[in-house]
């Protein structure tokens, strides 16, 4: 059995949505160049809806991947569903991860949850902040 599925391998060498979004409504970064893999996810926001998303990521095939795949989860979606998503559910698109770079997929959700925070402080929109990681310090890194 191959390490990675052959969608983890076609988000890795083909992977959408790269880029900047100049005037984002929201950007997010986590990771830790510690061990390897940082995210920035930059969203653009019309109505509550994701009317496009983009990602640098700095890392490894599974975070390019990972990224990759969060963000056409999201695109399209409303703010409600893209804080819904889960790390679980970028590993299962993606057919699985190997346990130990299953850290890709929660930092993609970190990533998106981060940026859909800075839309809302930037909006003043009043937010539980219970919803969103603190990732002053990098748990799946240190």
């Amino acid at each position: 059995m191959a390490l990675y599925s052959e969608k983890v391998m076609d988000h890795f060498t083909n992977p959408r949505n790269v880029g900047i979004i100049e005037n984002a409504d929201g950007v997010g970064e986590v990771g830790n160049a510690k061990c390897g893999d940082i995210m920035k996810i930059y969203l653009k926001i019309e109505n509550d809806i994701i009317a496009d998303v983009k990602f640098e990521t700095f890392g490894c095939g599974s975070a390019i991947a990972s990224s990759s795949m969060a963000t056409e989860m999201i695109k399209g979606k409303s703010i409600q569903d893209a804080m819904a998503l889960t790390n679980k559910a970028v590993a299962e698109a993606l057919d699985g991860l190997p346990a130990h770079k299953l850290h890709c997929s929660v930092l993609a959700e970190e990533a998106i949850k981060n940026a859909l925070k800075d839309y809302y402080d930037r909006n003043g929109i009043a937010y539980d902040k219970a919803q969103f990681p603190d990732c002053e310090h990098c748990a799946h890194c240190e």
